[in-house]
C-alpha cells in the first residue's frame, strides 16, 4: 500500500477501487468532424461553428485524419494495441450544449486498448483510449435567470482514456495524471492544460471491506485540476466510509466537486451503458489500423519522459533533476539544445536552468514564454566553469541573458570576462592575509570555516573577477606554509 492509502484503511476499516477517465482536448487545427477551426480560446461565443457543429439536417460528417494520427500516437505511448478495426459510433443523451442531442464518440471498437503506464506507486493498466467529439458549453451570467450557449467548443477533437480500476489512493491518482499529462505534451497529442478545460479527469471509486465483494461505485465528474482529483478521492473514501459504518448504503450517482467547501454534491442518479442507445454512425465507415500502419506512426514519435530520464540518468544527471526535466517538454527542449550548442556538463545546466533561472523570472512568466536561447545558457555556463566568469558575475548577468542577450558579449562590456592575472590574486590574497592576523589564527588553529572571511576580502579587493578556485587553492597554500 502506498502511504496515503494505508492510512486510510487503518482510519477506516475500508479499501477502496479507484479508477478514472481522463479527457484530452487534442492539438488539432480543426475540429473533429469537419474543417472548422478548433482554436476558439479568446474568440467571441459562436463564432467558431459550421453547419456540421451545429448538428443540422443534411450535414455529412469527415473525419479529421490529423486526430487519428495523434490519437494513434497516444496510443502507442500508453503501451496500447492500436492494431485492428475501430468504429464511431452515436452516444444519444439530451443535454442543452449536445446540438445534435447524440456525440459521436467510439464504443466497443476503440482507437487503442489495453495498455499500462508504471508510474511510482504502481502500474496502472489502461482499458482503452478512444477518440469522441466534444459538446459546447453552457454559460451562467451572473444574477440572470436564463443561461447561454457557446458552440465553440462542440466538436472539438477529444481523446477518452479510461484506467483499469488500479489507483491506490489520491496520490497515486495524481502521480498517474502528471505523467499521462507529460507524455500528451511530449508527443504534441494536447497540451493537456487543467487550467484552461484542455485535461478533464472524472473518479470512479467504491469500497469493499477485505476479502469482500466490490461495493457500489459512485464518478465524480469534471475534475479540473490534479489537486481536485486527489482531494476528492480522499473524501469519497472517508464519506463512503462513513455511511457504511452506519449500515446506510451507497447508490450509483454521479458527483460533482465543490472545491471551496471541499467535498462532493449529488449532480444526478449515474447513466447505465444501455442508457446511451450507442448505434453504428451510418456516415463514418469502420477504419482497419494496419501493423505496418502503427509502425509508420512510431516511427515518427518524439522521445517519451520515460526514454528521456534514461537518457539523462546515463548522462550522469542526478535523478532528481533527472525526473524533473524529463516530465517538463519544454524543459527537456531547452536542456538537450544547450547540450548540444556546446560543452557544458549536464549537471551544471541543469543547476542553472532549475534553480537560477526560475529565480530571475518575473512573477507568472513561464520559462517557454521567455526569450532565453539555448546556445546561450551553455556559453554562460561554459564562462563559469572555465574560470572566465565567476558564479557571482553570471548570476548578475543571468536577466539580460534570459531576455535574449549573449553573455560573452555582455560580460566583455561591462569588464567581468576573464580573471584577475595572476600577480594582482598573489597580491590580493597577501593583502587579506596581512589585514586580518585574528582570521588567520583561527584558520591555522583548525577553524576552516574561517577562511570564508579571507575569501570574501579577496574576491571584494578583485571586483568579483578572480577565479573562486584559484583564491581558495592560493589561500590554502599560504595558510598552510
Amino acid at each position: 500500500m502506498t502511504g496515503t492509502q494505508s492510512s486510510l484503511f487503518q482510519q477506516t476499516g475500508y479499501q477502496a477501487v479507484i479508477g478514472l477517465e481522463v479527457h484530452l482536448q487534442l492539438s488539432t487545427h480543426s475540429k473533429l468532424l469537419s474543417s472548422c477551426p478548433a482554436d476558439y480560446h479568446g474568440s467571441q461565443p459562436n463564432s467558431f461553428t459550421d453547419p456540421v457543429s451545429l448538428g443540422l439536417p443534411g450535414t455529412l460528417p469527415v473525419l479529421n485524419a490529423e486526430a487519428l494520427e495523434l490519437a494513434l500516437r497516444f496510443g502507442l505511448g500508453l503501451n496500447c494495441t492500436v492494431e485492428g478495426t475501430t468504429q464511431f459510433h452515436r452516444k444519444h443523451y439530451f443535454y442543452p450544449d449536445s446540438a445534435k442531442n447524440f456525440q459521436l464518440s467510439q464504443w466497443d471498437k476503440p482507437v487503442a486498448h489495453g495498455g499500462y503506464l508504471d508510474v511510482e506507486g504502481g502500474r496502472v493498466g489502461i482499458t482503452r483510449a478512444h477518440l469522441e467529439e466534444d459538446a459546447g458549453k453552457l454559460l451562467h451570467p451572473a444574477y440572470a435567470p436564463y443561461s447561454e450557449l457557446d458552440l465553440n467548443r462542440a466538436g472539438t477533437p477529444l481523446i477518452e482514456m479510461v484506467t483499469e480500476p488500479d489507483i491506490l489512493s489520491g496520490t497515486h491518482a495524481r502521480t498517474f495524471l502528471e505523467t499521462v499529462q507529460a507524455i500528451a505534451r511530449a508527443l504534441g497529442v494536447s497540451q493537456a492544460s487543467p487550467e484552461d478545460g484542455q485535461m478533464r479527469c472524472d473518479v470512479n471509486i467504491s469500497l469493499h471491506k477485505p476479502g469482500e465483494p466490490w461495493g457500489t461505485k459512485v464518478e465524480v465528474k469534471n475534475l479540473n485540476s490534479f489537486r481536485s482529483v486527489e482531494r476528492a478521492i480522499t473524501y469519497e473514501w472517508q464519506r463512503q466510509a462513513r455511511k457504511l459504518a452506519a449500515g446506510e448504503p451507497i447508490t450509483q450517482d454521479t458527483l460533482g466537486w465543490d472545491e471551496g467547501g471541499g467535498k462532493t454534491f449529488l449532480m444526478r442518479t449515474k447513466e447505465g451503458e444501455a442508457d446511451y442507445r450507442y448505434m453504428a454512425e451510418p456516415d463514418l465507415p469502420e477504419l482497419h489500423i494496419t501493423p505496418e500502419w502503427a509502425a509508420e506512426v512510431r516511427s515518427r514519435m518524439p522521445e517519451l519522459p520515460a526514454q528521456k530520464l534514461e537518457r539523462y540518468l546515463a548522462a550522469g544527471l542526478r535523478e532528481s533533476d533527472a525526473r524533473t526535466v524529463s516530465m517538463d517538454v519544454h524543459l527537456s527542449r531547452l536542456l538537450d539544445a544547450a547540450l548540444d550548442a556546446g560543452n557544458a556538463p549536464i549537471q551544471k545546466l541543469a543547476n542553472w536552468l532549475l534553480s537560477e533561472v526560475p529565480g530571475v523570472l518575473d512573477e507568472g512568466v513561464a520559462l517557454k514564454d521567455t526569450a532565453l536561447r539555448p546556445e546561450h545558457l551553455a556559453e554562460l555556463v561554459a564562462l563559469v566553469e572555465s574560470g572566465d566568469l565567476t558564479g557571482r558575475s553570471a548570476k548578475d548577468l543571468l536577466p539580460d541573458v534570459v531576455q535574449g542577450h549573449a553573455p560573452r558579449a555582455l560580460a566583455g562590456s561591462r569588464g567581468l570576462l576573464g580573471q584577475a592575472n595572476a600577480g594582482e590574486l598573489e597580491a590580493a590574497v597577501d593583502a587579506a592575509i596581512a589585514a586580518d592576523p585574528d582570521t588567520v589564527a583561527q584558520v591555522r588553529g583548525g577553524n576552516q570555516k574561517a577562511v570564508n572571511a579571507l575569501f570574501g576580502a579577496v574576491m571584494k579587493a578583485t571586483g568579483g573577477k578572480a577565479n573562486p578556485g584559484q583564491v581558495r587553492e592560493l589561500l590554502r597554500q599560504r595558510l598552510e606554509g
